[in-house]
């Protein structure tokens, strides 16, 4: 699969589910999530997580044979 994906593709899916966890923390502090819920929520920020880790591992070996890409820190701290 790394192979196919292009380094702006790696970069989208990085940069999409960082807001993606961002807005379900965001969700599971607020009173809005009803109680028999919960836990599927939970499981969903666990995966939306996972799935985040897996880009940055992807990520930073693209980074390694590409010089001219930022680093992932520089990346998540940019503004777009």
């Amino acid at each position: 699969m790394s192979q196919s994906l292009s380094n702006n593709a790696i970069i989208y899916a990085t940069l999409a589910l960082n807001s993606e966890i961002s807005l379900q923390q965001e969700y599971l502090a607020s009173d809005d999530v009803p109680e028999d819920e919960r836990e599927n929520e939970d499981e969903i920020l666990e995966d939306l997580q996972q799935a985040f880790m897996e880009f940055v591992d992807l990520y930073k070996i693209r980074c390694k044979t590409d010089k001219e890409l930022p680093s992932i820190d520089e990346l998540l701290n940019s503004q777009l």
